[in-house]
């Protein structure tokens, strides 16, 4: 089995605070895949650094084989991403946005005008494509930002919480063409901490700590025979405390004390 993304003893570092601590992430191609861990545990920095937004201070990647910094133009050739903190155009229409996307990729206008009809209708978006995006819903721009990001017809697809404030009719026209997209033999990697959501649509498991990948495979052997949820607090050293002691005021009301 190929890989689409492997890295290297990625490291990145904020002054003395280490982000990412050497992370050896491999996901085979063709993959679903889910990058998981709590806040703060370098999910994000970890992805933007695959997808050269940002350079590390150690260690190396490479998506389908090509390495990210010798070879960024091939590499962001074949990459679709969908960020967490999401920037559109906003004076555009949704149709406007797909369609100067498709003009910097350097597609054909024809090309560019069908896909992003299609795009549009699987969206359903198609009564709100001449609308700006301005006044898009949450939900609207996250279908409008995976447009945007299949146009060009990637082989892997790097998503940052991709189901953040999103309802869930949105989710779920979301899901569909995730599901599709994989189905053809692309990638998909999504980081997430909603462990039934990873749960439900992946096959591939990355678990993040740290700044350290902690475990990773196939998801039922990460499960172990847990539940991921489980299985993913004994790996991160999730095991509630006993810290009831220093919430004894919490509920407590003052005629409880007469």
């Amino acid at each position: 089995m190929t890989d689409a993304v492997r890295t290297h003893g990625l490291v990145k570092r904020y002054g003395s605070q280490v982000a990412v601590a050497g992370v050896d992430l491999v996901v085979p191609a063709g993959s679903f895949a889910g990058l998981v861990g709590p806040n703060g545990a370098g999910k994000t920095t970890t992805l933007s650094m695959i997808t050269a937004l940002l350079r590390p201070d150690g260690g190396h990647a490479e998506v389908d084989g090509f390495h990210v910094w010798r070879d960024p133009v091939a590499v962001k050739a074949r990459i679709g991403v969908l960020p967490e903190g999401l920037r559109l155009f906003e004076r555009l229409s949704g149709r406007e946005l797909l369609l100067y996307n498709g003009m910097l990729r350097g597609i054909p206008k024809a090309d560019v005008e069908q896909r992003a009809g299609e795009l549009l209708d699987v969206m359903d978006l198609t009564g709100a494509a001449d609308k700006l995006v301005v006044d898009y819903s949450t939900g609207m721009r996250k279908k409008i930002g995976l447009a945007a990001a299949l146009l060009h017809n990637p082989s892997v697809l790097f998503l940052d919480e991709p189901f953040e404030g999103v309802d869930p009719v949105s989710a779920n026209t979301l899901t569909e063409v995730l599901r599709r997209f994989t189905a053809s033999g692309s990638t998909v990697i999504f980081s997430s901490h909603v462990m039934d959501l990873v749960e439900r649509l992946c096959d591939w498991v990355s678990v993040m700590s740290a700044g350290h990948i902690v475990a990773q495979g196939p998801l039922a052997e990460v499960r172990g025979g847990r539940s991921l949820n489980q299985a993913f607090l004994d790996l991160v050293g999730g095991t509630p405390h006993d810290r009831e002691a220093g919430l004894s005021w919490l509920g407590a009301r003052p005629e409880d004390a007469r």
